[in-house]
Formats: C-alpha cells, sequence, structure tokens
C-alpha cells in the first residue's frame, strides 16, 4: 500500500476532525455545524468556498495550471435519527441522532485530500469538492444541488463518489461498472370501501379483505410479470385499517417499497400495480388509489470512468486490494441523480469486520451500516484520502 507520507502524516488530525462530526451529528438540511465547519476548513487551504447550495451544501473549488478539465468529488455530510449505543468519548451528543452509516468518515476524508491537494497543486484544472446535505432517508439533497445549479456553476467533466462497507476488508476497494444500486420508491395504496358492522358484513364493502388480497396480488408483479433475468423487489411495510373490535373500517391503508436496476423495470412495477389497485378494488365493489413516489433512480456506473478509478486503485494499493465485480446493492444512493448528468462512478472502502471498535466502549451488536453501534473506520481516513488525490492528480495530469 502506497499512502502518500503528508496524509499519514495528518491522520491524528483527520481523526480528530472525524470524532468531532460525529460527535455533532445532524440531520437532512440541518447541517449547519457541520457545514461550517467544511467551510472554515476549506477557506483555510485557500479554497474558493460557495455555501448554502441545497440549502446547507457546500462546494469547494481549486484550480492548478491552466487545464480546462474538471473533477468533481463527493462527501455526504448528513446522519440518522437513530440512538447511538456506542459509549466512547466521541459518541453522539445530539440524542436520537447518529452517524450511523459513516458520512463523517466520507466528509473528513475528502478534507484529508483537499488539504493535500491544496499544498501540493500537482495536477493542471480544476477540481470541484462537493459536501453534499441530505443523502439519507429519500432527501435527495443531489438534487436539491443540482437544482441550485451545482453543475452550471461547477462544471465537472467526471464525477466521483466513496461509501465505505462494513464486511467488506479494511482499506481494499470495490468497484462495479453499469447498475450498481437499486432505484428507491415508495408507495402508498388507499382502499376505499363501506364501513359497517362487523356482525353484518353483507352490508358492508370490507377494505381489509382487499387489502388481504392485494399483498399476495401485488407480488405476482415480481414472480410473473416482469422478466425472471430483470430483479426488482417490491416490499409491503405497512397495513393500517380499523379502529374497533366490532367495526368494519372504510378504508385501509397499504405502504411500501419498490426497488429496481433498471427504469424500465421500474415503469413496468409502477403501470402493473396501478391496473391491480385499479382492478381489484373494483371487483370486491370497491376503489383504489395508488400514490407512487420515486425516490432515487438507479445508480449506474459508467464503464469507462469505472474502470480508470478500478486500474488506479490497483496501481495504488495492489490488485489483491481491489474487486472489480463488487456484487450489486438492492439498497439507494441519490448519486444516482449526478450520474444521470455527468459520467462517473460511485466505489466503496471496505470498512472491515468492526475490529477496530473498542469493544468496552460499544454496544452488543455488529458494525453495519444504520446500526446502533456502527463506528467508521479511522484507519481508512488515510487511505481514502490518499485515493482521492491520486484520483485527482491521474485526471488532471500536469
Amino acid at each position: 500500500m502506497s499512502l502518500l507520507a503528508d496524509i499519514e502524516q495528518n491522520h491524528q488530525e483527520l481523526i480528530a476532525i472525524r470524532r468531532d462530526i460525529h460527535a455533532h451529528p445532524e440531520l437532512a438540511f440541518n447541517e449547519q455545524r457541520t457545514s461550517a465547519l467544511v467551510a472554515k476548513r476549506l477557506t483555510e487551504l485557500g479554497l474558493e468556498v460557495h455555501t448554502n447550495i441545497g440549502k446547507t451544501g457546500v462546494v469547494g473549488v481549486l484550480r492548478s495550471g491552466t487545464g480546462g478539465r474538471s473533477i468533481g468529488l463527493r462527501a455526504d455530510m448528513d446522519a440518522l435519527p437513530m440512538p447511538e449505543n456506542n459509549r466512547f468519548a466521541h459518541c453522539s451528543t445530539n440524542p436520537g441522532k447518529m452517524h450511523g452509516c459513516g458520512h463523517d468518515g466520507h466528509t473528513t476524508m475528502l478534507l484529508g485530500a483537499a488539504q493535500y491537494l491544496a499544498t501540493h497543486k500537482n495536477f493542471n484544472g480544476v477540481v470541484n469538492f462537493i459536501f453534499q446535505p441530505a443523502e439519507e432517508g429519500g432527501n435527495a439533497g443531489a438534487k436539491a444541488m443540482m437544482d441550485d445549479g451545482l453543475f452550471e456553476r461547477f462544471p465537472c467533466d467526471v464525477i466521483y463518489g466513496m461509501h465505505n462497507m462494513p464486511g467488506m476488508e479494511a482499506g481494499a476497494f470495490g468497484f462495479r461498472a453499469g447498475p450498481t444500486m437499486a432505484s428507491s420508491n415508495r408507495f402508498d395504496i388507499i382502499i376505499n370501501g363501506v364501513g359497517g358492522h362487523a356482525a353484518q358484513p353483507h352490508k358492508s364493502v370490507d377494505p381489509i379483505m382487499i387489502a388481504t388480497e392485494m399483498v399476495q396480488a401485488l407480488q405476482t408483479l415480481i414472480t410473473r410479470n416482469k422478466n425472471p433475468i430483470d430483479t426488482a423487489v417490491l416490499s409491503i411495510t405497512q397495513i393500517h385499517a380499523g379502529d374497533a373490535y366490532n367495526v368494519i373500517p372504510a378504508q385501509a391503508v397499504i405502504r411500501g417499497t419498490v426497488r429496481t436496476y433498471s427504469v424500465e423495470v421500474l415503469d413496468l412495477m409502477e403501470n402493473n400495480m396501478r391496473r391491480i389497485v385499479t382492478k381489484l378494488c373494483e371487483a370486491y365493489g370497491g376503489t383504489g388509489e395508488l400514490d407512487f413516489v420515486r425516490c432515487y433512480p438507479p445508480l449506474v456506473n459508467w464503464p469507462q470512468q469505472t474502470e480508470f478509478a478500478a486500474d488506479l486503485a490497483e496501481k495504488i494499493f495492489g490488485a489483491d486490494r481491489v474487486d472489480r465485480d463488487t456484487p450489486p446493492h438492492t439498497g439507494a444512493e441519490d448519486f444516482s441523480f449526478y450520474l444521470e448528468k455527468v459520467p462517473g462512478t460511485y466505489l466503496f472502502i471496505g470498512n472491515g469486520d468492526g475490529d477496530h471498535r473498542i469493544n468496552t466502549y460499544h454496544g452488543m451488536g455488529p458494525c453495519q451500516l444504520h446500526n446502533s453501534n456502527y463506528d467508521f473506520n479511522d484507519a481508512l481516513l488515510p487511505i481514502g484520502a490518499t485515493y482521492w488525490s491520486k484520483l485527482v492528480e491521474a485526471t488532471l495530469a500536469a
């Protein structure tokens, strides 16, 4: 492994920054303290700093030489609305909020790269350091920044993002060309029947009976309506109806999520869901409405940029530390919005199996994403910062 010496020397400083961010988690579009910390740091490094993009987003611009090409590097800043079970000194000081996905580490790795590149400027072109709010929970901070003119104000010829991955060897890298993460979509189905006395069901149209039929019917979209080789997930996560033992309610509500790796399969799923909701309810004498919300599109990595990024990782860290065929994930990422507009790739860096945690200070449970016992592996900070720095130098070769 070939780490940049200057970044290795700043490892303890990076750890301090990461743990400070971890101790002060902020939710989507409320990353005021984190944004201020990032802006202050970038300003001290001499970057051109722009704030309040997509509400709380920050962009730092660094120029070197006369080259006109540009690269975007993105880190997410928001935390999750969940409690933290860890008991170490840098655990969350904001109850009910936690950096349970490693965005504190992502932000710090990018700050580490900004420091190195601002010092050495061994590249020819423009680097846009994109610190994004609101990745979690379908809030689409990426789209908010784009709606604020991100790429018009800060043009990027290519763009890259990175996420830590528990269970992958610490410091190893994972790449995948093409569909890599699924689209994220949510739905509400409103079933309207006719309420009445539970002892006289023949005088009612029971929405609960319709709902139970619909739960089964919707699963046929997975097994009977799409090509078996096309991946899709339809999960029903909520059913709400009724308030009393002896009353047939007038309405039932079904909620859930749909995930796909392509827009074509997503279109198929939504259209067929709408057909089932309408026709099945009519068959039982009721009516049905489907509210289908497309949150994040599928994340599709560009082949050329993926290959370039993987080749560089092999050159820096060795082929044994690079997986070029990382399995796709059914989780979603709003980095997908960027990749619809700009060539690039979204890669993964291994967070290990949790051995970095001091067991005495962690709660019981795995070091998995969105788990109350999760903690970012600080050993990754110089690795990620080194990779970002060398990616810029390779892309914008002087």
